[in-house]
Order: C-alpha cells, then structure tokens, then sequence
C-alpha cells in the first residue's frame, strides 16, 4: 500500500515524467492496476493526469537525432562541414502570421531552440499562415499538453500538430555535439578554453591531439570575436613563465589586446605570462591596497597588479626578469599612463627584493610615524617558486624594528598538492622565513589549477625578528661586527 501510495504521490507530481524514465512502467501499471479497488479516488487521479496517454520515456530515439550530427562524421581529422547536414522530422503548429510572436512568447518553452535555426518557416499551402517548429522533447507523439492547448484555445489556434522535414547543418550543432560525433565514443570531449583577446588558449589531452586542428577550426566557427586557436605543448617555464604553443587554426597573430577590471592590456601571448582565471585574484590584492600605499611587486609580468595599483595612486615598485615582460610592462604602463607613477626593473626576484626593496624600505620604515597611514605591501606571484625566495627576508634589514604596523605584508603564491594545501603553504613558507607564521598569516585559496593541485596565497605581515638584525649590546665587539639577530632579544626589549 505504501507503494501505491508512493506511485499516486508521483502522478501528481511534475517529476513524474524523470520518475517513469527511470521506472519500469508495466510495474508500475500493473501495481496501480492490482490495487485500484482499494485506494478510493486513485482512478479520478490517474484521469486528471492524462495516465493513458504519457509516453513510456520523455525522449526517444527518433527526437534524439535532432542533437546529434550525422554518425559519418565520426572520426573526422579535417573538418567537412557538408557531412554533417542530415533531415529530421520535427512537429509545427501552423498559425496566422499576424499573430506568431504572440505565439512564440505565450510558448516559449515549447519552441524549438537551436543555434542558427529559424523558429518560424512559411508554410507552402498558404501564404497567410506560418508554421512554427516546436522541440519534439517536450512534446510527446506530436500531441500538445493540455496547458498548451488552453493557450492556443485562448488565441483561436487550431491545436493540430503536423509533421515537418527540417535540415539540420553544421551552423546547427554546438561545438560540444560536434566534437562529441567526431572523437571517438567514450573519450573526453574538450570545449572549453581560455580566452586571451582574440586567441583561444587550449590544453589538449594525447588523444585529442589527431583532432587538434579539427577542434580548433570549430572554436572558431562557434565563438565570434576568436581568430585564433593555439595548444600549449610543454609546461610553463619557470624562468620566463611562458611555453611554446602551435597554432591550430586561424590567423598566426599572437599579439593581443585583453582587458581586466576595466583596464587594457597588450601582449604578445606566446613570449609572455598571461593567465585571464586570475582577474579575481588581482582585483581582491588591489583592493586591499590604499591611496598612498607602497606595492612591490617582484614577479610583475605585464602589470595586472602594477597598473590598476598605480591607478589607485599608490607608489609602485615592479619587476620581471623576463625581458619580454619588462617590455610590455612598460608598454602598458604608457598605454594607461601611469608610466610617471611606477619605477620598473628588470632584474632576477632575489636581487630586486636584496637591492630596492632592500633600499626603500630602509629609508622610509624609520620615518614611519604612528599616525601615518601608509602600508608597504610586497607580492610574489610565481607560484612555482615563489616561497623559496622567502629566505631573502631574513635580516634584510639592520637597526631597530619600525612599528610593528609598518612592518610589510607579503602575499606570497604557492601550489601544493597536499591533502591540506593551507597548512602544507605554511608550513614551507616557515622553513624559509626560519619563524611560525602560526596566528600570524591567513591563506586564500586562489583556483584549482589541476586535479589535487591547487593554487594559494599566503598574506603575512614580515615579523620584526625576521626582517631585522640589530647591533649587539656588547660594547668591546667592533662597531663593524655589532649586528646579531633580533632573535636574542626579547619581546620587551624589542618593544
């Protein structure tokens, strides 16, 4: 009975059709059937829910079709749009013209809607009527439902549904059903990209490869604006961060335009770093900097954090080691004239954070008052490496400790593949900065870069007893050897 009950529950419901799809419906039929008599009001039920007349499943083979290219297509290498035009029978509703977009806005659901394919044809027995193609998966044997058919009764629609050969093309097919016809069945279909300007950035799997220029034409004809296709073929560089790449279809033009958190930036995206999932990530950095604030950004690349920084009207300091970077990072600079806002360099990382940084912060951390608002903030964005240059902190700086406000904070990328990604960033940013970040730091999970790799941030202000060496209080030791470590010291007297 509890099943009775349970199947009765399921006429009335909307989810019935998803519930007979995966139900075999004779059981179902023949339970209800068997114990009709005893379950008062069942049949008064089952009447108001046209029972007699729903389809075994929602979707059979014949609609399917209507989504899937030709099946002669699989395999294809070298893209033959003709192949995949095929004919499928489809319902339309034949109906006055002058009142189609009244019909197509009171059955919108109910329409057919596929890319490129018009909705409404003319009828060739009548010049008057149109005939409006309807999606065969939502509707069952060419019958319309009854709420349709109160809507059509209302505009003095004859309900009648008739058959209609429609010619699907290539223009017809989303990128997805076509590669998923011409890879081989069961392999993993890529359709997603990055988008850098006008060029497609694609990550291809071994077995994708022999479709490679197939894949790339697709993109292509499926996304407007794209002209160009390219796959990278290694691994990112660690020195320059860049990685060959071929070029799968379109124009060989590399050299892009990109905008990010309404700033423009140009480059060539074959000799430099450029990554568009990371447009949160610098727009969430930048927010946290003030008006006057100091950024030093060490791995700058092309200026994503540099740029909008010094839009802000903070002072910036920025590096890259690429020379290509370097270029394009003062091309930018220019291009959103803030070129008189930044001091750039191309120099390696250590060397950048050892000299200026080195330098500017030991001019201006002593000036440092406590009512000043100013904050230095220091970002390493080469996540590969970049908590391996966190040794460089240790006693860069010599003399007394500047407020414990003023004290710089680092946002320092890393990846990890470790079942606890924020502890294990930690705990090797403590092995090179040689002192616990514990209660001192937060990390913030940037993206997932790949399975079980993920990408993060640490932000930590530079402790005092890491950041500084300071002179040792025996007076016989030479004036020249009176530096030791601010370790030796105590909170209080560091205080």
């Amino acid at each position: 009975l509890w099943r009775i009950g349970y199947s009765a529950r399921l006429l009335k419901s909307n989810c019935f059709r998803t519930a007979a799809s995966n139900t075999s419906f004779p059981a179902v039929w023949m339970l209800l059937a068997q114990y009709s008599g005893r379950v008062p009001g069942l049949f008064v039920v089952v009447k108001k829910n046209n029972f007699f007349t729903m389809p075994e499943t929602v979707e059979d083979k014949a609609n399917l079709e209507l989504y899937l290219p030709h099946p002669e297509v699989r395999g294809m290498t070298r893209l033959n749009r003709e192949a995949f035009k095929r004919t499928v029978v489809v319902p339309v509703l034949k109906v006055k013209k002058e009142i189609v977009n009244t019909l197509l806005k009171s059955l919108k659901h109910t329409v057919l809607q596929r890319p490129g394919l018009k909705r409404v044809v003319e009828d060739p027995e009548d010049e008057d009527s149109r005939l409006v193609i309807l999606d065969p998966h939502k509707i069952s044997e060419f019958s319309l439902g009854e709420l349709d058919q109160e809507v059509l009764k209302q505009l003095n629609v004859h309900p009648e549904v008739s058959k209609y050969n429609l010619e699907l093309t290539y223009e017809n097919f989303k990128s997805e059903e076509i590669l998923r016809a011409v890879l081989p069945e069961g392999q993993e279909v890529t359709s997603g990209f990055s988008r850098v300007g006008h060029i497609a950035h694609l990550n291809l799997r071994d077995h994708q490869l022999p479709y490679r220029h197939l894949i790339g034409q697709v993109i292509i004809d499926k996304n407007p604006g794209i002209t160009c296709v390219v796959n990278k073929t290694n691994i990112i560089d660690s020195t320059y961060r860049n990685f060959q790449m071929e070029v799968l279809a379109g124009e060989s033009n590399l050299v892009t335009k990109v905008k990010e958190n309404n700033i423009t930036y140009e480059l060539d995206f074959s000799k430099v770093y450029w990554n568009p999932r990371l447009s949160t990530e610098h727009g969430r950095i930048v927010e946290l900097l003030k008006p006057s604030d100091v950024l030093f950004d060490v791995f700058a690349g092309i200026g994503p954090f540099t740029i909008p920084a010094a839009k802000k009207k903070c002072r910036v300091f920025a590096n890259d080691l690429n020379p290509e970077s370097y270029s394009w990072l003062l091309h930018n600079c220019k291009l959103n004239k803030v070129d008189n806002k930044i001091k750039a360099f191309n120099m390696d990382g250590r060397d950048f954070l050892l000299g200026p940084v080195r330098e500017e912060l030991s001019r201006e951390l002593p000036l440092l008052k406590e009512e000043q608002k100013t904050s230095f903030h220091i970002v390493m964005n080469l996540p590969a490496l970049a908590i391996e240059f966190l040794d460089v902190f240790q006693h860069l700086l010599a003399g007394e400790p500047c407020s414990a406000a003023g004290l710089p904070t680092v946002h320092c990328y890393g990846f990890s593949k470790h079942d606890d990604p924020a502890k294990d960033v930690r705990e090797r940013a403590e092995a090179s900065l040689g002192t616990s970040l514990d209660g001192r730091c937060s990390t913030y999970l940037v993206r997932n870069v790949a399975p079980n790799k993920e990408m993060l941030c640490i932000s930590f202000q530079i402790p005092a007893e890491v950041l500084y060496k300071r002179p040792c209080p025996d007076g016989a030791i030479p004036a020249s050897k009176r530096l030791c470590s601010s370790r030796d010291f105590s909170e209080e007297k560091l205080k």
